[in-house]
């Protein structure tokens, strides 16, 4: 008998069943073998919220949550955030490999030719309330796109798959200035193919009459945060970008599922948490009481803990040394003295030191992004712009994995037994 096997002994009958171990997983099929009497349907698995199910299997994104360690396709999160453009960290999530010099020239050339949207874009974001929050607006955007791009449904041609791919990751970041602008009565800019990704993104963004002054500083600073927000393995808005591209949808729409799942404020709002709670202890004196306060239960400290680290969050010790370069540029937020005491004394203290609550990414991220002038609304918007690359990766994985199926997860009926329809007149 083979050492990767689990031998289970089914107390019910008395049965011992033999399962199978691949790569430290036992198939949740296999359990439909065991069973206490013949037609019952064997045992499932029950896991809310997938605390303990891996629901695929990828070679994108490594995490061991407790050694704190974070690689995208193998290389670890410290060198590509030091090395790499965006747009090179997205085509070693894409294509599973760093690119060479032509190879990268090709991919920049194929993105800056596809920045700009159809005329009827403008018409479309100009239908939104002046009021509508960004998110809202990303998520109905990148939907529509479907619509413009009817050949995005050619899902099973690999170079229709590219074509849209290259459409996604061009033209988001001019949805996305375009986006910002509407919030502000601003008129639209145009794509400016002249400057680099993420220079051209910022000019959509914050040019006025035609000139915007770019800080070098600032502008790397967010290309190292979108890098850091790149991918992270199956998070609830990946997950939502392969359950919906299971059903063999066009990438534009499992996309937008994925700014949806984002947009709900236990995932992507997280960093705007955090810039709530700093408001509200509002001084370095009041920490201490803040931190007891927490402790007694009356409170949550926003930014700390995650689902998958259970110690220091590999991208929020980078984020922090981006912290520091971008507020030599834009001067000291108050905020932030109030941050480095919370993480000092909850780093010290054995209440959150014996719970593994140590900062994650969306502690220091919020107060960059307001440093360089993102209102808090805007900061997940940011944040799709960063995880776009690796959303994508995920679709196309998922898409060619022979063993993808449509998603459709088991339930547990709790409900009422059989019962009889009851007529109007005869109900109490």
């Amino acid at each position: 008998m083979s050492s990767d096997t689990l031998t289970v002994v089914d107390n019910r009958t008395g049965r011992e069943y033999t399962l199978e171990i691949v790569d430290g997983t036992i198939r949740a099929t296999d359990l439909a073998g065991i069973t206490a009497v013949e037609g019952d349907g064997g045992l499932m698995s029950y896991d809310p919220a997938y605390l303990n199910t891996a629901s695929c299997r990828s070679a994108i994104t490594y995490i061991d949550g407790d050694a704190g360690i974070l690689r995208y396709r193998g290389y670890p999160i410290e060198q590509v955030a030091e090395h790499a453009s965006f747009l090179e960290t997205a085509y070693l999530l894409l294509e599973g490999e760093l690119p060479t010099a032509s190879q990268l020239a090709t991919w920049e050339a194929d993105v800056r030719t596809h920045t700009y949207v159809h005329t009827n874009f403008a018409k479309f974001l100009d239908g939104f309330r002046y009021d509508a929050h960004p998110m809202g607006m990303l998520l109905g955007a990148v939907g529509a796109l479907s619509t413009f791009y009817p050949d995005a449904k050619q899902i099973g041609d690999r170079e229709s798959r590219y074509l849209q791919r290259v459409r996604l990751m061009a033209k988001l970041p001019t949805i996305a200035a375009w986006v910002f602008r509407h919030s502000r009565g601003l008129p639209f800019v145009y794509p400016r193919n002249d400057l680099d990704y993420i220079g051209n993104f910022v000019n959509m963004t914050f040019e006025i009459g035609g000139r915007h002054e770019p800080n070098p500083v600032l502008q790397r600073s967010l290309e190292i945060l979108l890098i850091l927000h790149a991918d992270h393995e199956q998070n609830c808005s990946t997950s939502a970008v392969r359950s919906v591209g299971s059903s063999n949808v066009d990438p534009f729409s499992a996309v937008s599922a994925g700014i949806a799942a984002l947009y709900g404020p236990l995932h992507g709002g997280a960093n705007e948490a955090v810039l709530r709670m700093l408001d509200e202890i509002g001084d370095v004196a009041h920490v201490p009481e803040f931190i007891e306060h927490v402790k007694g239960g009356g409170g949550r400290l926003m930014g700390f803990g995650h689902r998958v680290y259970k110690s220091y969050d590999p991208r929020a010790k980078l984020i922090k040394q981006v912290a520091d370069q971008v507020f030599e540029q834009t001067g000291l937020n108050p905020k932030l003295e109030i941050a480095l005491e919370l993480e000092r004394i909850a780093l010290e203290d054995e209440y959150f030191v014996s719970r593994k609550l140590y900062p994650n990414v969306d502690f220091y991220s919020g107060l960059i992004y307001q440093a360089m002038g993102y209102p808090t609304d805007y900061f997940t918007v940011l944040f799709a712009l960063g995880r776009l690359p690796g959303w994508i990766a995920q679709w196309e994985e998922m898409l060619v994995d022979p063993a993808t199926k449509i998603a459709r997860p088991r339930q547990t009926y709790v409900g009422p037994d059989v019962r009889d329809f009851v007529p109007m007149d005869q109900r109490a």
